[in-house]
């Protein structure tokens, strides 16, 4: 199984970007965030003539949430057990929930498309919406693992921190005034690994961005960061035998501010000393 996930920034407008990707590197599982629109809005047919069952999760135009997929879709899930809301100004449960995160199982591998708030600025009431959301993944996560151990299960999407100094390209992005590299954020990436899941993609290819604001030539000058990631369970992350960031989706006609990352899985159990590592 070759598994992407990408945040597309509207889908409806690079709908063309995404679907040649998926056939030019032969994607089996796409994984997208902000697609930014309802599921009755979202551009069904060139994902279907391409050969890709799609679900999709969006509530209206911002966030989003959506699967692409050649293998049958089951068991599908538009929130983790226990995610909280967000409604500016409103305190305590109740808040309605957001549309970012949907669970499927392809194949037996439990995938999740998530799309981490935002968390806006240090103090910001999104902020804490932010780390209260990341602990109830991991909660969610670590109860799913604890109830089937074996469970390939990836949490794979925009995860909004940056969780290493080197991940940091961007000079505007500075530890104590910004969001994304804050302690509190990095330690709620990192208390992920105690749900069960590790990041599959670093030990292959330890450096690289994922993200080049539009603005101030970030791109150019290569002022990038890396908040884009697969988190794999341990037999999820054991079926791992390639990895590849695709920074060139970033250069071209309408690109994402977002670049693809994908895995390779063999599941099958055998050897597989001869198969490539491919990196874009």
């Amino acid at each position: 199984m070759r598994l992407a996930t990408w945040n597309i920034n509207s889908i409806r407008t690079r709908v063309g970007r995404a679907v040649d990707f998926a056939v030019r590197e032969d994607i089996d599982v796409l994984a997208l965030q902000e697609i930014k629109c309802k599921p009755e809005q979202f551009p069904y047919a060139p994902f279907e003539e391409a050969g890709y069952h799609v679900e999709a999760h969006g509530l209206n135009q911002w966030n989003g949430v959506a699967i692409a997929s050649r293998l049958p879709i089951s068991d599908v899930r538009t929130s983790f057990e226990g995610q909280p809301g967000f409604a500016k100004g409103h305190e305590g449960p109740g808040a309605p929930l957001e549309a970012r995160a949907l669970g499927v199982m392809v194949d037996g591998v439990r995938v999740w498309s998530l799309y981490v708030p935002n968390g806006r600025a240090l103090g910001d009431e999104h902020y804490a919406y932010k780390l209260h959301w990341l602990e109830a993944l991991r909660a969610a996560t670590g109860a799913e693992l604890a109830a089937q151990p074996d469970l390939p299960l990836a949490l794979v999407g925009d995860f909004n921190i940056i969780p290493f100094d080197h991940d940091n390209g961007d000079p505007a992005i500075v530890e104590g005034v910004s969001t994304h590299v804050s302690p509190p954020e990095r330690d709620a990436f990192f208390a992920l690994g105690t749900a069960g899941v590790t990041d599959v993609v670093r030990p292959l290819i330890p450096e690289g961005f994922t993200y080049w604001d539009y603005q101030r030539l970030k791109f150019p000058r290569n002022e990038g960061i890396r908040i884009d990631f697969i988190l794999g369970s341990r037999t999820f992350a054991d079926a791992v035998t390639g990895a590849s960031i695709h920074r060139d989706e970033r250069k071209g006609e309408q690109p994402s501010d977002h670049v693809p990352v994908v895995v390779d899985l063999d599941r099958g159990g055998e050897d597989d000393d001869d198969l490539p590592m491919i990196f874009a």
